[in-house]
């Protein structure tokens, strides 16, 4: 059995949803579940006018791509695409999508969950914020939310 297809991208420009879909389940005949999950900027009830996302170029790839087989190894997934932009963003711009395949709804749920989850913890993306009132906001820190949600998966 061949592998399973693993699209990693990290870009300056915004993705196209539908083209991803259509590059995991073109032709396909086993994928009963299609999962995808789309960030978004948000405004923060108005306070933000940006978000700068900065990555460490090679890195970032290299650690999205372990993300990537180790969600591919545990939930038995068909295909996988990881797109994480970085630059500045406004509000309600694409930042991240994760688009996963699976012959069941459910591995192709835990699969999404799964990348988010090490992804927000361990790629080594980071966010500035850009204050609507025209002063530079700080590094966002890291959350202890996102290190609980990825201790349910356990270490990979």
């Amino acid at each position: 059995m061949a592998a399973a297809p693993l699209t990693i991208r990290v870009q300056r420009e915004d993705f196209d949803t539908q083209a991803a879909v259509h590059g995991l389940t073109e032709g396909r005949r086993d994928v009963g579940a299609l999962v995808t999950f789309t960030g978004l900027c948000r405004d923060e009830a108005g306070a933000l006018s940006a978000l700068e996302l900065e990555h460490y170029p090679g890195m970032a790839e290299a650690e999205l791509k372990r993300i990537g087989e180790a969600s591919i190894s545990r939930f038995s997934l068909l295909g996988l695409t990881i797109i994480h932009r970085y630059g500045r963003m406004q509000p309600g711009d694409q930042i991240v999508l994760v688009a996963a395949t699976a012959p069941h709804r459910q591995a192709a749920f835990d699969g999404a969950n799964f990348v988010m989850d090490y992804l927000k913890t361990s790629a080594p993306f980071w966010k500035k914020e850009h204050a609507a009132d025209g002063t530079e906001g700080g590094w966002v820190p890291a959350k202890d939310a996102d290190d609980s949600a990825r201790a349910r998966w356990k270490d990979v």
